[in-house]
């Protein structure tokens, strides 16, 4: 049987940021409490920053009846000359029963006690106050509180509960608060409670008391109301996904209305101006023609008919940020960049400062620009390599110092972008300020990235200094823990170093580069780094160990192997000829293929051994455009070897002989595991 059911847990306004930090985990911690008490039903979760909803349209009254059965010891160890053991009497004890309504039964061949219980379930009435609980104790959003003399904490004092089954009200108490019958309408509403006779009589009264329970419905509102006004306006409002979820969390009956601030805050670059309202007061921003306007939207709460005084207190408010905002960055302008200030900056302990970190940095940039000497004379429009030289060097030196700046300080999500502006006042190369802007991309994994060559390298040198530099003070990232965002920093450089198409060997590269940096075990850093190349590619990982396993540690060619390789074991052919090359692996599984493979002629004996040492050389041993193409060439020697191993008996007693035919097929496997070690892919 089965009945509506409906809990509400009312709190005090809940921060928006923390709770959508857990939103993703709240569904599945709330089914598995179900499940584990065999309640299992489909729901709905609903919220707004007043209370949490837990709706089952259908929820069983009661727990199903079940059946349980118990084995115990032996009847030869339970029983003793016809009396009852220790054992037995344990097992009674444990089954709730009384020694002489435990059988016996047969099980693995002896004859052992048993018993089995028929269990009611539990009416929900009864277990759904402790489900609550546990599941309020078991949200995590972080920081959490404590309030009147209950000891238990959550995010934000609890205020309210109601549930209801049907029509009967659940009664229980957890974290020093009744479950009661009445809910709370909107705060502009009134500050009453008020009552709901059975559960789908909530929300009805709920919603014509102001409050527009489900959060898809508060969204669809937000963004029906955002179209309006910008038909209405002919304008653009940037519909920040990430602050529209937010608003969706802050607002019980949202409200978009369109304010104005001040022209003359225009001057500002557009960034501060955008993060100045997004971050500090929860605004949308504006453009017309993708120019910003000097308007922009808040969302409000409050439910009225006339909200000219929401949007004149909200216009003070950004007025006065923007005054601010406006304040420092004519202070910065006037100041400039100066990258000397740095050395009083702390970067970590063990490292020195941050004019430390630019120092390294520089040092980096030297030996890429010289590795990539080429690729810049290409890419970059400059008279001359010294030219190209001093615009990266002068790049790096600048790179931080906006850090110093009065906006980063008040905005830090602003660094990078904020020298970008001040570089560009101060009259700096273009390419210059665009480095700065750069250095810091890709931020994520669908960012953008670098839009030059010599913005990219800037930008790996701050990754690759990040490394070398915290792997020599063991700032090692461990499990799930990435403090430093060392994950996202070899992100970085594989996403640049692929995009650029730049020769970057992860062992060779970092044992050139590690000579300014304190002692650490490099094998560490390059195991790090073939991890997430795992993780960046969406090939068989097993097909990924395999180019791992040949020695190449260049990204480009990495990648390159890694994607020719695949394509191959995706087609129908693949099985048969990896069977036919596994079978070449396990013969030559004692031949040091590293060292060179001596292959005589004059030893063959068969034709099958003249015909494979032939091809392999005519069709093998050749320059290839492609990995594919070199890969397509050794496994199309699959019917020649086939025909050896049929014909050939490669372990015979003529030791000479048996080296010999070893090596011929040795020589074929050495040239596959250029590109990958074929053994190591599972199919």
């Amino acid at each position: 049987m089965y009945k509506p059911l409906l809990i509400e847990i009312g709190v005090e306004e809940l921060p928006a940021i923390p709770f959508l930090k857990e939103l993703p985990n709240i569904e599945k911690k709330w089914l598995n409490i179900l499940e584990n008490n065999e309640l299992e039903c489909e729901f709905k979760f609903y919220y707004t920053p007043r209370r949490l909803v837990l709706w089952h349209s259908k929820f069983p009254v009661s727990q199903a009846d079940k059946e349980e059965e118990f084995f115990g010891a032996p009847l030869c160890v339970a029983y003793k000359n016809g009396e009852p053991a220790p054992a037995a009497n344990s097992f009674a004890k444990k089954c709730g029963a009384s020694l002489g309504v435990i059988g016996s039964t047969i099980k693995n061949g002896k004859e052992v006690l048993y018993f089995k219980k028929d269990i009611k379930g539990q009416l929900s009435t009864i277990i759904i106050g402790k489900m609550v609980e546990e599941f309020l104790s078991k949200l995590n959003f972080g920081k959490s509180m404590r309030w009147g003399t209950d000891k238990r904490s959550f995010i934000r004092p609890i205020r309210w509960i109601g549930a209801m089954l049907g029509h009967e009200h659940v009664s229980f108490k957890t974290y020093g608060i009744e479950s009661k019958c009445f809910s709370y309408a909107h705060r502009t509403i009134s500050s009453e409670p008020f009552a709901y006779d059975f559960a789908e009589d909530y929300f009805t009264k709920l919603e014509s008391r102001g409050v527009v329970l489900c959060q898809d419905r508060r969204k669809e509102m937000i963004l029906e109301q955002f179209k309006v006004i910008e038909q209405e306006n002919s304008i653009n409002i940037n519909t920040d996904e990430e602050l529209l979820l937010e608003i969706v969390a802050m607002t019980e009956s949202p409200k978009a209305l369109i304010g104005t601030f001040d022209k003359e805050f225009l001057k500002l670059p557009p960034e501060i101006i955008i993060t100045s309202m997004r971050n500090h007061q929860r605004y949308f921003s504006i453009f017309k023609n993708k120019v910003i306007t000097n308007k922009f939207i808040v969302v409000s709460n409050a439910i009225s008919d006339d909200c000219r005084l929401i949007v004149q207190g909200n216009e003070k408010v950004l007025h006065a940020r923007l005054s601010d905002g406006l304040f420092f960055y004519n202070n910065d302008l006037s100041n400039g960049l100066d990258f000397n200030g740095l050395k009083d900056v702390i970067f970590l302990d063990g490292l020195g400062s941050v004019f430390d970190k630019v120092l390294r940095e520089k040092i980096i940039i030297e030996f890429l620009i010289k590795k990539y000497e080429k690729n810049l004379s290409i890419h970059i429009d400059y008279k001359n390599k010294k030219e190209i030289s001093d615009i990266c060097n002068r790049a790096v030196m600048l790179s931080k110092a906006d850090i110093l700046s009065e906006v980063v300080y008040e905005f830090t999500e602003l660094q990078g972008l904020m020298g970008y502006y001040y570089a560009k006042v101060a009259g700096e190369d273009e390419l210059v300020s665009l480095a700065i802007k750069e250095q810091y991309l890709p931020k994520s994994e669908n960012s953008k990235l670098p839009s030059n060559l010599c913005s990219s390298l800037v930008a790996l040198c701050g990754k690759i200094d990040s490394l070398l530099a915290l792997f020599s003070v063991g700032k090692i990232p461990t499990g799930t823990k990435d403090p430093f965002a060392l994950r996202r920093s070899v992100n970085g450089i594989i996403k640049i170093v692929l995009n650029n198409n730049l020769s970057f060997n992860i062992k060779d590269d970092f044992i050139s580069l590690s000579t300014n940096y304190a002692s650490f075990n490099l094998e560490k850093l390059e195991n790090f780094f073939l991890e997430r190349v795992y993780q960046f590619s969406s090939t068989n990982p097993s097909i990924t160990k395999a180019v791992i396993n040949s020695g190449e540690r260049d990204i480009v060619k990495l990648f390159l192997k890694i994607e020719a390789l695949n394509s191959i074991t995706n087609s129908s052919e693949f099985k048969n000829i990896f069977s036919t090359f596994k079978r070449v692996a396990n013969i030559i599984k004692d031949v040091d293929i590293e060292k060179e493979l001596h292959v005589d002629e004059k030893l063959f004996e068969t034709n099958e051994e003249k015909i494979l040492h032939v091809e392999f050389q005519n069709r093998v041993l050749k320059d290839y455009k492609t990995y594919r193409d070199k890969l397509d060439a050794l496994f199309g020697l699959k019917p020649q070897i086939d025909n050896f191993f049929d014909n050939v008996m490669v372990n015979v007693d003529n030791k000479k002989i048996k080296k010999n035919r070893q090596n011929l097929i040795a020589t074929i496997y050495s040239e596959l595991k250029l590109i990958a070690d074929i053994k190591e892919i599972t199919i």
